[in-house]
């Protein structure tokens, strides 16, 4: 075997009681991953609270809107089925059915 294929290229903690070179060896290695993995995890927390309340915003949205279309069928179905006449009519047009 060379000696590039006979190193573990994966270090474990028991390659590093035997003595590495390097100074630090792996405690460098496994700080700069924790600070790596704890900068991510303040992202995700981040973004999830950013898409929580953006998300609650558009179903609150959501539900007014509903809410409005309801109330205008209700005070006027014959415009309501004409205007739902006419949009399938022009979408029939469009795709060609």
């Amino acid at each position: 075997m060379n000696t590039e294929t006979s190193q573990n290229p994966f270090p474990t903690s028991a390659d590093q009681s035997q003595g590495t070179s390097g100074g630090n060896g792996l405690n460098g290695d496994v700080n700069r991953v924790r600070k790596v993995a704890q900068t991510l995890h303040e992202a995700v927390d981040t973004l999830e609270q950013k898409l929580g309340s953006s998300s609650e915003r558009v179903m609150g949205m959501t539900d007014e809107y509903g809410n409005m279309a309801r109330d205008q069928v209700r005070a006027n179905p014959l415009a309501a089925l004409g205007v739902a006449f006419l949009t399938g009519y022009v979408f029939a047009k469009i795709f060609g059915r």
